[in-house]
């Protein structure tokens, strides 16, 4: 894994309660129509009789379509609902053996804060390895991990918006980016870029959950 010193943070605040942020962002079919990142998330069945499930990892494939393709993927993810004050947190690992993917594996979580008000704010922490070696690492330093980072931020304030508004995702397609007379559009600056500086740590990953470093595919 790539040094947690290049790891993407990405920071908002939703006026909308916790358990709304959690519906909308833990149900693949939901996750999938405001998340840029992916096209389509798949669970995969449940083996019968299986007991805890709720607790226990979810294997998912996933889809993003590109022009003229579509790269396909695996995953495993955990939820968990016992943090402090109220807080949640889910984790996730991915990978794909696709060469037309910039992204070949990674972890990450997204953390979960209820605020006194009613409003929640919503983190994440990621990092991964890109593919193509030394190539793949200088077009990630250049352009690629920039590329996701806003693809990750503008996504968030997509989902901020449909968790507040009532607003369908579908309303602000990736072109609407280019909709400068519509103000209320989806926009990545409104995002978060670092860790605030009251953290003990600006490590993006610093605040991952333990079950993150247990988490893999096999």
């Amino acid at each position: 894994m790539t040094g947690s010193r290049r790891a993407l943070y990405v920071e908002t605040r939703i006026e909308a309660p916790l358990d709304e942020v959690w519906r909308l962002t833990q149900t693949p079919q939901l996750h999938s129509r405001w998340d840029l990142r992916f096209s389509r998330i798949a669970p995969e069945p449940t083996p019968p009789g299986a007991v805890g499930a709720a607790d226990r990892p979810t294997r998912f494939r996933y889809e993003r379509r590109i022009p003229f393709h579509t790269i396909h993927g695996t995953g495993v993810s955990l939820g968990e609902r016992d943090g402090q004050n109220g807080s949640r947190t889910s984790a996730l690992v991915f990978s794909t053996t696709d060469p037309l993917s910039p992204l070949a594996s990674g972890r990450g979580y997204w953390r979960y804060i209820p605020n006194a008000d009613g409003s929640t704010l919503f983190i994440t922490g990621y990092d991964y390895e890109p593919f193509f070696g030394r190539v793949g690492q200088l077009l990630d330093r250049l352009v690629t991990r920039r590329l996701v980072w806003w693809m990750t931020a503008w996504s968030f304030d997509r989902l901020r918006i449909w968790a507040e508004t009532g607003t369908p995702p579908e309303s602000w397609p990736l072109a609407s980016v280019l909709a400068v007379w519509r103000p209320g559009r989806p926009r990545a600056r409104r995002c978060q870029a670092r860790p605030p500086r009251s953290a003990r740590s600006h490590d993006p990953m610093a605040n991952a959950p333990d079950s993150l470093a247990g988490l893999t595919e096999s």
